[in-house]
């Protein structure tokens, strides 16, 4: 049975463009600029300076809070720079720049740990020190959710394999390619909370996927691989515990209120290339390069730091691009210049042209209710709007405001073209922190 939740919709997925491309090695760029901000929480403090050798691997920014990860260099060779630079989400940030030498010689500390003999928090200081993060986007610390606080209790782990977002293929091909890894990193984040539970949760049009992991997960009578359907926003962590185990996750709660961990699939490979294979930290990630604006379109493997220009290089880019994304076209950031580079959540690069670009100026709310009918967190935009249009942010908050994942499901299907998740974003920007 293909499980599902209430609400969401299903765009046009525009997926055909890259599902069938393999996985490519991107040769790194002459310089790197490796941001000291690639997570949720605090930044790191940079640990090299103007002139310093550094090596593959190495770490260059140690966490200043416990929301936190290192960071490490992508490349050897020569720092050059330690300033502000452009960044895909934060506008600017500061940054570590390297000069690359092309040799990428790896750092003495890069070695893999003995999954089987380490203790549960030996395991997760080590997912710490790698640098592993949310890869699917959100980029929250892999190991804050691996350790649940006193008196919670997780009974199993949801891998998310949905890549709902249109446009996007990077996890997809993940599954595909490294299926293997995927599996491992699960049963390490298995062994870690002590559960006895794992799901691989993959949707409907993907089904290479499903097919490939079941097959592989042939042995493994604690791994349920399952189908959920092909709907947005199917990724989303309370969706998708929704779809596979009928839980509730209620407002103001987390996953683990519930009893589940949820993770991306090319985090858990990631986990397993960084612990059991070669030790390396992340330091490279799998984009999606697409869009009606791009000649080639293609899945990269691309060292972090990358800038977008080098990736916009590699496929071609038309002429009369009229927008760039960093992520997907539903909760991706709109880029102001190529100069950023690629971080850890950086999942896709979208280029839009008159084709997939439209500008449409608000009209009047019709009180026609889809907002309603297909949010999936069962709220009403429209009231939240309305009130925060007029600064009654008490009131917003009755009406669910900080409840919002903001994934632009109402703004997508709204027939007024209301800006009613950007509204909604600038409101939360407002609350009282």
């Amino acid at each position: 049975m293909i499980r599902t939740f209430k609400g969401g919709f299903h765009p046009e997925e525009h997926k055909h463009l890259t599902e069938s491309k393999a996985i490519v090695s991107l040769a790194p760029p002459k310089e790197v600029v490796i941001p000291m901000s690639q997570h949720i929480g605090a930044p790191c403090k940079p640990l090299v300076g103007v002139g310093d050798i550094v090596t593959m691997g190495q770490k260059i920014g140690e966490p200043t809070g416990f929301v936190s990860v290192p960071v490490h260099a992508s490349v050897s060779g020569k720092v050059i720079a330690v300033e502000n630079r452009p960044h895909t989400g934060l506008g600017t940030c500061m940054a570590v720049v390297i000069e690359n030498d092309f040799c990428d010689t790896v750092a003495e500390t890069v070695k893999p740990v003995d999954v089987d003999k380490l203790s549960a928090k030996e395991l997760i200081e080590a997912i710490k020190e790698a640098g592993i993060v949310g890869m699917g986007g959100a980029t929250f610390p892999t190991h804050i959710k691996l350790s649940p606080p006193e008196g919670k209790q997780a009974d199993c782990v949801i891998l998310n394999g949905a890549e709902c977002e249109p446009f996007l293929t990077a996890d997809h091909r993940v599954m595909l390619e490294r299926p293997k890894d995927v599996i491992d990193g699960l049963k390490i984040m298995m062994k870690i909370l002590d559960v006895k539970k794992g799901y691989i949760a993959i949707e409907d049009n993907k089904k290479d996927a499903y097919r490939l992991t079941k097959e592989e997960c042939k042995a493994e009578a604690d791994i349920c691989v399952m189908l959920v359907k092909t709907k947005y926003p199917q990724g989303s962590e309370k969706q998708l515990i929704d779809s596979v185990l009928r839980r509730e996750v209620k407002s103001g709660q987390l996953p683990i209120d519930a009893g589940v961990v949820v993770q991306n699939v090319a985090s858990a490979a990631q986990i397993a290339v960084s612990l059991r294979q070669s030790g390396m930290p992340l330091v490279s990630r799998v984009v999606t390069v697409s869009g009606s604006g791009v000649e080639t379109p293609q899945n990269f493997l691309v060292r972090i730091g990358t800038p977008l220009s080098h990736l916009a290089e590699a496929v071609g880019v038309k002429e009369g691009i009229k927008k760039v994304l960093a992520g997907g076209p539903m909760m991706g950031v709109a880029q102001y210049t190529l100069d950023a580079p690629v971080i850890k959540g950086t999942s896709g690069l979208l280029f839009f042209t008159e084709k997939e670009y439209h500008h449409y100026e608000p009209q009047s709310c019709l009180r026609c209710g889809r907002c309603v009918q297909h949010c999936p967190m069962r709220l009403m935009p429209f009231m939240i709007m309305a009130n925060a249009e007029l600064n009654n942010l008490d009131e917003a908050v009755k009406y669910g405001l900080k409840d919002c994942m903001e994934c632009g499901t109402c703004s997508y299907i709204c027939p007024s073209r209301r800006h009613l998740v950007q509204t909604i974003r600038v409101a939360k920007s407002q609350l009282p922190k």
